[in-house]
């Protein structure tokens, strides 16, 4: 078992977020090990210096950006700020050293470089295909409905036939 820092642990868990549930089933449906290994081919070999980040890790980050729709410096302050993103990562802000912007965007260049993207996705659509799902792009949407005026009528006065109006729980 994995020692945990003062960072995480003590935090009371009263409530499941959308987010927290989107991730967990994340988590459950991508193929890593096939992922990481289509990505490890293409790998730079190790060099000197700092000690690079796992792939995988790095993959989960830009995943996050790509469904979250983050920049690299969003994604970085959002490692950081969301415990959930870190977790998701398998990053523990108290121990691990967070990867930078500088590294994220690495990372993406790496993947536009050898056109990894287009190959993850083929691999992913082919394993949703076979339990019968699809995915064409992948960014999450809150279609939340908020206040709003209910006047469908425009500056004239007139019912504008372009503006309609939605019900909380209704179509």
């Amino acid at each position: 078992m994995k020692q945990m820092s003062l960072a995480t642990g003590f935090e009371k868990k009263s409530k499941r977020t959308r987010k927290r549930e989107f991730l967990d089933e994340m988590d459950l449906v991508v193929p890593w090990h096939e992922l990481v290994t289509l990505i490890e081919s293409h790998s730079p070999p190790k060099a000197t210096g700092r000690p690079a980040f796992a792939v995988e890790t790095m993959l989960r980050i830009h995943l996050l950006q790509q469904w979250f729709n983050l920049s690299d410096p969003a994604v970085e302050e959002a490692l950081y700020d969301t415990p959930v993103f870190a977790s998701f990562a398998r990053l523990d802000p108290g121990i691990s050293t967070m990867p930078d912007e500088s590294t994220i965007l690495r990372f993406r260049r790496l993947l536009e470089t050898h056109q990894l993207g287009l190959q993850i996705l083929a691999l992913v659509n082919a394993i949703l295909t076979d339990k019968n799902l699809l995915l064409r792009h992948g960014t999450v949407v809150d279609a939340t409905l908020i206040a709003a005026p209910s006047s469908t009528k425009n500056e004239c006065g007139e019912r504008d036939p372009a503006m309609h109006q939605s019900k909380k729980g209704n179509q």
